[in-house]
């Protein structure tokens, strides 16, 4: 889940409550997109998932496992992301941190949240110059103007514009720098 999420910048409650039955085939691109009905975004407005490569990939794996839900464990959903498995997976990540580069890992790398897999997509689409009315609608924001349908090629845009999230030099960027006041508790 977290890979998809950051990958796809979908909303903490998107990727619990993704289902099979919101998958809508593209042929003309020989993929498919996710439509999140609106009362299961955030904003109330219908949202369109594009896939990158990265995104597919999690989703082919996650394919047959659940007649519904994409992303299930032994036949039953997920109630949350920040769990148990969350957490050994930032403790993991530390650990390979300081062994591959030979010195301890920063804070906000140990205290990431599942929330900031969603800005760190919206974060890797800046630095790979996607537009900002693209990156709009690949982080599922209210934009000036609603569009509740999308021709192929406005698809073949959004895929395009996240597929750059997936090239290695993309991450070259700068480190993005979690800044939080201490003592704050955020959401």
């Amino acid at each position: 889940m977290a890979l998809f999420k950051v990958n796809t910048g979908t909303r903490k409650h998107e990727v619990l409550s993704l289902r099979w039955d919101w998958e809508v085939k593209v042929p003309e691109l020989e993929t498919s997109v996710f439509v999140v009905p609106r009362a299961h975004v955030k904003n109330g407005l219908e949202r369109v998932v594009v896939l990158n490569r990265i995104a597919r990939s999690v989703i082919e794996s996650c394919r047959g496992e659940h007649r519904d839900l994409v992303f299930s464990h032994k036949g039953h959903g997920y109630y949350t992301i920040d769990n148990s498995g969350w957490h050994g997976a930032r403790r993991r990540a530390a650990a390979r941190y300081e062994k591959e580069l030979g010195r301890p890992s920063p804070d906000g790398f140990r205290n990431v949240r599942v929330h900031d897999l969603k800005h760190t997509y919206g974060y890797r689409l800046r630095a790979a110059g996607v537009a900002f009315e693209d990156r709009q609608v690949l982080l599922g924001h209210k934009t000036q103007h609603i569009t509740t349908h999308y021709s192929a090629a406005d698809i073949g845009n959004l895929i395009a514009s996240s597929e750059k999230v997936c090239e290695l030099a993309s991450r070259k960027s700068p480190a993005v720098a979690i800044v939080r006041t201490r003592g704050f508790a955020s959401a």
